[in-house]
Parts: C-alpha cells; structure tokens; sequence
C-alpha cells in the first residue's frame, strides 16, 4: 500500500507583532512558536510529517480590544501567508479571526480564505469570557458555512469564576490536565443546544485530543437530553454530523478506539499539537496503533485532504 501523506492540524506559532504585545520571554518553546522556517520544517522531517497546518497560539486576538483584534488578526494571517508562501506543500493556515468584533471576523475568514488561500479558521475558546454559541457571534458561522471552511474549536482556559471554584487550590489540573477539556467540552456542547447547527445544516467543526472526552460520553449526553429537552435531531446525530476530531495531544490507542467507534474513522484526523507536543511520539504511537492500513492511511492525511480540499 502507497505511504501515506501525513497531515497536521493543530500546529502552532506567535506571530511577531502578537508576541511583543504580551512580552513573552526566550524560551526553546517560544523559539518554536517563532519558526516558520528551517526548524520547523527540519521538526516535520524528523517524523515525517509532511503539511502542517499552522494556526496563531492561545489566545490569539480574542482577549484584545476590536479595534487592536482586527488590526493584529490580519499582521498574524499575513505573516503566515509569508511562511505558506515561502514553503508550498509543506505549510497551509488556519484564520487567525478578531472575534470581539464578530462582522469583521467574518470579513478577515473571507479574505483570509478567498485571497490567502487558508483552509478555515482557529478558535482560541473564550472572547472576553463569552462562548461562541452568543448570538453575536453567529455571522462568523454564517461566513464558515458560506464558504465551506471548517472552524476549529482549540482550547483556552476556563472562565475566571470556574477556575476560581474548580482550580484555585490545584492550579496545576487548570490547563491541559483537566480545565481545557471542560472548556472545550462545554463549549462544543453548547453550540449544539444552541441551535447553531439547524440554522447553518452545512456547518463543519473540529474539535482536537480526540474531542476532549465527547466520544466516551455522547450515549450518555444523548439519551439524557432525549429525555428532558425537546431538540429537533438527536445530540448525537448532531456531533456525528458536523465535527471532525483529531489526536493533537491524545497519543491513547483507547481514546482512538473509542472516536473511532462513536464517530466513525473518516471523522478522525492526524494532529500533534506543536510543540506543546513532540513530532515523533505521535507519528511513532500512529504508527503502531491498532487499525487496519486502510484506516491509518485516513487518520493519517486522507480524511483531512478530503476536508481542508488539500
């Protein structure tokens, strides 16, 4: 059997401009986030990896002013323009959106899409301790669905107030441990109850480290529901139909098998989540993990070219 293109989705960098503001340090991290060269690409080789998809670290522009957003969104999309540009076949982007100020957003994922070739957009979670599901927001969805890009749910902390009553005496659990997945979880259900996907039927979603714990749970969350709100499709019809999951950060042959089960194989797709994580342990754990090379070809980067149209 042919070897596989192998494709990543949750691949990370800080755009120069974004990175003054907030001051972060000189870290080997950080020195990661700024590559969009020799090292990155040098990263990718060493596992043989073959596209990243890049998109702009937590928390993006979704903490800024609008005014600071829009401004600073479109510096990180053409900063990584540059990188697609300077490195064909080997780079692609997701949007990096202004989501405080939701019209604009939509307008940078068009051009973003339109005239930079991007393959949809990167949601950091939280704009100013609001979820997407707000009305506000919904011309940036409208703008996804209009252009049949998907948007990816990433995580970002907590709000302030479930830190404060979850996290405050183990702040260690209040990211990747435990907090991102009840952020993400919570929001990605929420966009469901919200009616966000009967208004937009064509509506596609990504959700990385294998939909944080959504798979082990969706019998549970959609025989519940069914019996005390009334919901035009079933929960589950609804998360089977419009997301996608990838194993950015979730290296487990169980977390796999389970998605695998609930969602279905084409559902699910390669990620690493770098360089939070490394490059090799992911391809290595892919590599060996417990599915037939017709699916492993899928995860790999099939499922992902047939989505991003790569």
């Amino acid at each position: 059997m042919p070897q596989p293109k192998v494709v990543c989705l949750e691949e990370h960098f800080t755009s120069p401009k974004l990175r003054e503001l907030r001051g972060e340090k000189d870290s080997p991290l950080q020195c990661k986030l700024d590559d969009l060269g020799a090292l990155r690409t040098r990263a990718m080789d060493e596992a043989g990896i073959d596209l990243q998809v890049i998109s702009e670290n937590n928390p993006a522009t979704q903490n800024l002013d609008a005014e600071s957003a829009v401004k600073l969104a479109r510096a990180s999309n053409d900063v990584l323009h540059e990188a697609v540009r300077a490195h064909p076949g080997r780079f692609a982007g997701f949007a990096t959106l202004p989501t405080p100020d939701p019209k604009a957003a939509a307008d940078e994922l068009e051009r973003a899409v339109s005239k930079l070739g991007f393959k949809g957009a990167m949601i950091m979670g939280l704009t100013h301790g609001r979820f997407m599901d707000d009305k506000k927001f919904r011309p940036i969805f409208e703008r996804a669905a209009a252009l049949d890009v998907p948007v990816y749910i990433h995580p970002t902390p907590p709000h302030p107030a479930v830190m404060d009553a979850y996290f405050k005496d183990y702040p260690v659990l209040s990211g990747a441990p435990l907090g991102f997945t009840l952020e993400t979880l919570t929001h990605t259900y929420r966009l469901i109850l919200s009616g966000l996907f009967d208004e937009f039927p064509s509506l596609k979603i990504i959700v990385g480290h294998l939909g944080e714990t959504a798979p082990f749970l969706l019998w549970r969350t959609t025989d519940t529901l069914s019996r005390r709100i009334k919901m035009p499709r079933a929960f589950g019809d609804y998360y089977r139909t419009h997301f996608w999951l990838t194993t950015s950060g979730a290296f487990s042959d169980a977390a796999l098998t389970c998605s695998i089960a609930e969602m279905g194989v084409e559902r699910i797709m390669f990620s690493i989540d770098w360089p939070f994580q490394e490059n090799l342990p992911g391809r290595k754990w892919l590599d060996a993990a417990p599915v037939s090379e017709r699916d492993r070809a899928a995860i790999f980067g099939g499922n992902a070219q047939k989505l991003l149209k790569l």
